[in-house]
């Protein structure tokens, strides 16, 4: 028992490892993810309806959305976003690593008669001839990749982005590292049994990299049949370091928002909204 409580309480490399498919791929763990999406209670999966709406009017009027405007959206989701965009009359693509996510899509899509191609897909894999005037990776996608895997989608975005083109994301920035403690909890189905239909013991490791500036929180899932172990990696970022992240794939960041509805941007803010263009 101790070599077992040493190994879940034991602090990995950043970005040792990475589980981020059990959250999409899990039969269980997908359908816990989707209805936090559709859900207006929490934030936690997709930002609450009253705030898309107002996001999808503000990217509307900065970046003049329209007839024939092509949109990649990545990280769709259930396509709360691609849809919104696609009834300004957009042409979008929408991408994600969640089957249950992506049928739910297409399915509101045909039901709004709206003709947005989704594509089911791990989104660092995405490849396209087509190039697009804006593409999107919202509710901080980006922060739970690796450098490597960052520097993948940045280079993507920039082959994708058409030479006239915008790229819109948001990111943790250093307020949200500093508000986050190190912590270990344990409970009897810890989340109210999102990771698990059956009966289970969790335990959640917060750990902390103060050089990296990355968060870890690591859930041990101990069930009768089996244990696992999955990793949800957060990189924050400061402005000059995500600045520094964003050049050296070839993208220039021309403004700073606290949130991707275009609220100006303050020095207290949990997160950084981002828009770019090719350097």
């Amino acid at each position: 028992m101790y070599d077992v409580l040493q190994k879940i309480n034991t602090r990995p490399r950043p970005f040792e490892f990475y589980t981020a498919e059990i959250l999409w791929t899990d039969e269980h763990i997908s359908r816990q993810m989707l209805a936090f999406h559709l859900s207006d209670d929490t934030d936690l999966a997709s930002r609450k309806k009253a705030f898309i709406d107002k996001s999808v009017e503000w990217m509307t009027t900065r970046f003049d959305i329209g007839k024939n405007t092509r949109i990649a959206d990545f990280g769709c989701g259930p396509g709360l976003y691609s849809t919104r965009l696609a009834e300004k009359g957009a042409e979008v693509t929408g991408i994600d690593f969640s089957e249950r996510s992506i049928d739910y899509a297409r399915k509101a899509a045909e039901e709004k008669q709206l003709n947005i191609d989704y594509i089911h897909q791990d989104y660092l894999e995405f490849k396209s001839d087509r190039k697009f005037d804006l593409i999107t990776m919202i509710y901080c996608d980006l922060c739970p990749l690796s450098p490597w895997q960052r520097k993948v989608m940045l280079g993507k975005f920039r082959d994708l982005l058409d030479d006239e083109g915008f790229v819109v994301l948001d990111v943790c920035s250093l307020n949200t590292f500093n508000q986050k403690n190190e912590t270990a909890t344990y409970g009897r189905k810890l989340l109210d049994g999102f990771w698990s239909s059956e009966d289970y013991y969790g335990f959640l490791n917060t750990f902390k990299y103060e050089e990296e500036k990355v968060i870890l929180d690591k859930y041990t899932i101990i069930e009768k049949s089996r244990t696992r172990e999955i990793y949800n990696w957060i990189q924050c970022f400061s402005r000059e370091s995500i600045r520094k992240e964003f050049e050296g794939s070839g993208l220039q960041i021309i403004e700073f928002y606290s949130d991707v509805a275009g609220t100006p941007y303050r020095d207290d803010s949990t997160e950084i909204a981002i828009v770019a263009k090719k350097a």
